[in-house]
Order: structure tokens, then C-alpha cells, then sequence
């Protein structure tokens, strides 16, 4: 465990979390809705600091980036939790800590990355945000050794967290699951507007950005909605890669894949406001 950053103490020993927009209050004994962080005698602590549940090297294009470094291997890291509840969710595995972790010091992770020759670590796999004691600390050893770190995240994250984060960073992917408020409330237990915060910020701050977005036939596929996303993108940053990918049943979501006429749509539709637009699992 480590004593958690951005937390503050209420009355009767309770703890308000300021890591993320949920903004937890956890009484005594209790956790966040990320599982991760946890009251104890009226201090938030992080569970899952240095506790690694996966490790591999990928190409960057898996990550998915496909304008930063093309061609290039980095290291890839995960631990559990997060702090969205999709049904859909892809590494649900990881997510709810159903898989043996390892302990392993920033140090020790640093001698990983320089062994295996790659250009940098991806905090990857579960949503990084949660980790962030131990990213934040792993970033700063990184970037000193000249190695790049990039941040593969739903975005749920308060901005004043992620700037400090993000001054370490190099490139991001964020996925914006859905431009319907209605979509993250019901299936994601979330909010677009805090993740959409997230993409400005990054790009304002100068960090390479990519956005990815699975798209579900029936919930994110229409045209209105494809029409909003990729206007908003460009608005920000014309040059903002999107990567829209192809659904599969997982977790606790059996419909059918999504149908590539689908994507395919989107991509025609966002083609329209991007230079770069890529179509994923196809």
C-alpha cells in the first residue's frame, strides 16, 4: 500500500477522493468505486501500488497510436481496477484482479524496459488513472533516462491530477466512448464531459493525442452521433487521430459484433472533419 494523493478528510474519519470526477466519499474500511483505493483509519491508500498484473512488449501500433514513432516497440504495463463499470469491458480479467500480480519496485521495472531495448513504457491494459501514484513515480524515471511514456486511459481523470502527470507524457490515447451522456451513465457508470476535459488538456499541453472509440451497432453508430464526435475532435485538433474499433462480445455484453457496413459509415462520416481516421479490429 501507499498513502494515495488527492484525497481529502472529512468528519467522522471519512475520505473524499479528488483523483477522478466520481469524487468518492469512502467511510472507514471502504473503497472507491475503482476498488483500488481504500480508507483506512481515515487515510486513503492506494492497493495496487507496484503490483504488476501484466507486462509485454507491443508494437506502438497496438496501443493503438499510429502517428507517434510508427514502426516502433514499447514496453507495456498493466495492474488492476478502474474507475468506469463498462459491460463491455475488454480486459475485465485484469480489471477485477483475476490474475496473479507481482510485486515490482519503479526501479526495478525501469531495468525491464531498458533490457528489452524498447523506446519507453505504456501504462496500458486497466485504466492507468487509478495507478497513479506509481505511474507518476515510474514516469519521472523514465523521461529521465530519455525514454518516452505514453498513457492509454478512458480520460476519467480531474485535470489538475492529470496536468501533473502529464507533464512526464508523451503521448496519449483516450478513449470517448460515446458522445450520449445517457451511454456512459447506464453502460460505463460515467460522464463524456470529464473525458472530453482531458483530450483539451493534453492537447494544450502540447502531448501527442490519439482518441479511440468502439463503436456498438445499435448504441454508438448512428449518424447524428458519429457527426458530433468527429466535429468535436476537430475542433480541438483537426490533425487528432481517431481509432474506431470493431466490438466483440465480452464481459457482460453478448450482442452480436458490431457490422462493418457500420464502421465503415463512420469512417465515411468522419473523414469529413479529420485528416486521420483508422478502422480497427476488421
Amino acid at each position: 500500500m501507499r498513502y494515495a494523493d488527492y484525497q481529502i478528510r472529512l468528519d467522522r474519519d471519512f475520505v473524499k477522493c479528488k483523483l477522478c470526477p466520481h469524487e468518492c466519499k469512502i467511510p472507514p474500511g471502504g473503497k472507491g468505486i475503482c476498488n483500488i483505493r481504500k480508507n483506512i483509519d481515515g487515510k486513503l491508500y492506494s492497493l495496487n501500488y507496484g503490483k504488476v498484473l501484466s507486462y509485454a512488449v507491443d508494437p506502438i501500433e497496438k496501443k493503438p497510436l499510429a502517428r507517434f514513432h510508427p514502426g516502433s516497440f514499447i514496453s507495456s504495463v498493466g495492474t488492476s481496477g478502474c474507475n468506469l463499470k463498462c459491460d463491455f469491458c475488454q480486459n475485465h480479467e485484469l480489471v477485477n484482479c483475476r490474475l496473479p500480480n507481482y510485486e515490482i519496485s519503479p526501479a526495478e521495472l525501469l531495468k525491464l524496459v531498458k533490457r528489452d531495448n524498447t523506446i519507453g513504457l505504456a501504462y496500458t491494459y486497466n485504466e492507468p488513472g487509478i495507478w497513479y501514484e506509481f505511474v507518476l513515480e515510474m514516469a519521472k524515471l523514465i523521461k529521465g533516462e530519455n525514454l518516452i511514456n505514453v498513457f492509454i486511459s478512458n480520460g476519467y481523470i480531474q485535470k489538475e491530477p492529470f496536468e501533473n502527470l502529464g507533464i512526464y507524457l508523451d503521448a496519449v490515447n483516450i478513449d470517448l466512448k460515446s458522445m450520449n451522456p445517457s451511454f456512459y451513465r447506464e453502460i460505463c457508470g460515467a460522464d463524456p464531459n470529464p473525458v472530453i476535459q482531458t483530450i483539451k488538456t493534453a492537447t494544450n499541453m502540447g502531448i501527442h493525442v490519439e482518441v479511440s472509440t468502439l463503436l456498438i451497432s445499435g448504441l454508438n453508430t448512428s449518424t447524428e452521433e458519429i457527426n458530433e464526435l468527429a466535429k468535436l475532435i476537430a475542433e480541438i485538433d483537426e490533425n487528432i487521430p481517431l481509432h474506431l474499433s470493431r466490438y466483440f462480445p465480452a464481459h457482460k455484453r453478448n450482442a452480436p459484433p458490431t457490422l462493418v457496413t457500420d464502421l465503415f459509415k463512420a469512417y465515411s462520416i468522419a473523414k469529413k472533419y479529420l485528416k486521420y481516421v483508422y478502422l480497427g479490429n476488421i
